[in-house]
């Protein structure tokens, strides 16, 4: 059995993603290898909040305050520090609509929602009251937003096995008769609206879009308690079922399109191999098997007492157990019913396998883009495209140019 001190800074190395501290611009090849924090989540959802700047969602100002008054030595360090900026924005959105400045109103509104969102991604008391109180802070926050703002978006509640899936239909103010429309899964860690990057574009170029957390995912997963399940069709056909509901006679049935962001990428490979009406996916990343990786961190975890573990060890367990909704003990055996090796050559639909030069999982798109079967097109993000991390966090504008090219040229 491996020594527990050296697994104890194995795993510290791999939650810091095996990388030196902290490199400095002019230290740095490219941009990807500049670290604005030496904790892997603070980086990586900085740089994915910092890429949503260019739509409206967030400010890089604010952004890099809030990683400046994180305390790394309190536990709830990181929710004080978002939910302040989150608190603030809020009641200087609330006085701009008081006075009647609604476009201010509306950009600080959804700012907060932003911020909202992130706090809770790292939000370490799981099961204290308050995560519903702050989910719906973001809700009341994005939904003020849109009826400022005169976004196209409606909030929407899809039927879904007794209870229901929150989410927004967005209608293109571009759209011609029938027009396309996108379904759009978000990640394990991010939220519908974190999709922002990619249904924004869609709407430029008349595609209608639909967005949802589904299971396990933003609002299904704290205010309903709702967690993943590996047969995804069971979650995306009602999905789909009810926006064609809402969008009758709007949407034309040979051009409706399915994207995945990271583990909401690897989820709905089972959703478009068994309900074909889908005409393209994009997955982004392309995964085969997605909790090989991981279940082994967590084994390795598993393997030192509770009372030795450093913090954010028990956290990652802690947050796993919750979301897969099972014991924590269990989790790395849940992990194996998350592989789509024996149906992922009934995938019928083109498909874009998206991988990047700095992904997490380096050959997992390559594999998964290997074992499809359908018409299909894979492209690697290089160092030089700006866009080569995780679901092209940081480089957003570049990424959604070249998904939505694709698209256009498809549906």
């Amino acid at each position: 059995m491996p020594n527990k001190e050296d697994m104890m800074q194995k795993m510290q190395k791999m939650a810091e993603g095996g990388q030196p501290e902290a490199s400095l611009v002019g230290d740095a090849e490219y941009w990807s290898e500049i670290k604005l924090s030496s904790d892997i989540l603070t980086d990586a959802v900085a740089k994915h909040v910092l890429g949503l700047v260019y739509t409206g969602m967030a400010d890089v100002g604010e952004t890099f305050q809030c990683i400046c008054d994180i305390d790394k030595f309190a536990e709830d360090g990181w929710a004080k520090s978002w939910g302040a900026m989150a608190c603030k924005l809020q009641s200087q959105a609330e006085d701009y609509e008081a006075k009647g400045h609604t476009q201010s109103a509306a950009s600080a509104y959804l700012r907060a929602s932003t911020y909202w969102r992130v706090m809770l991604m790292n939000y370490t008391d799981i099961h204290s009251p308050k995560v519903q109180e702050y989910a719906q802070s973001y809700m009341s926050c994005y939904e003020r937003y849109l009826s400022l703002s005169g976004y196209p978006g409606e909030y929407i509640e899809i039927p879904y096995e007794g209870t229901f899936l929150p989410g927004h239909i967005y209608r293109s103010p571009h759209a011609e008769g029938k027009a396309p429309l996108l379904v759009i899964t978000p990640g394990r860690d991010t939220w519908a609206e974190d999709t922002r990057w990619v249904y924004d574009e869609a709407l430029r170029r008349g595609i209608h879009c639909v967005i949802y957390d589904g299971p396990g995912q933003g609002l299904a997963l704290r205010m309903q308690g709702l967690t993943f399940r590996p047969d995804w069709e069971h979650v995306v056909t009602p999905v789909l079922d009810y926006a064609l509901s809402k969008l009758e006679g709007e949407v034309d049935p040979d051009r409706i399109g399915l994207m995945g962001m990271s583990f909401g990428g690897f989820l709905n490979t089972r959703a478009a191999a068994f309900d074909k009406r889908f005409k393209v996916m994009v997955a982004d990343p392309g995964n085969l098997a997605w909790g090989g990786q991981i279940k082994q961190r967590l084994q390795m975890i598993l393997q030192i007492p509770e009372e030795q573990r450093p913090p954010f060890m028990n956290f990652m367990l802690d947050d796993y157990a919750w979301k897969q909704g099972v014991p924590k003990e269990d989790v790395p055996a849940d992990l194996d019913r998350y592989d789509n090796s024996d149906v992922v050559g009934l995938v019928s639909c083109n498909t874009l396998v998206l991988d990047g030069a700095a992904e997490v999982q380096p050959g997992a798109a390559k594999q998964y883009f290997e074992a499809l079967q359908c018409p299909k097109k894979y492209h690697l993000f290089d160092f030089d495209s700006t866009a080569q991390c995780h679901c092209q966090t940081g480089g957003y504008a570049p990424a959604s140019e070249f998904i939505m090219n694709w698209i256009e040229e498809i549906l």
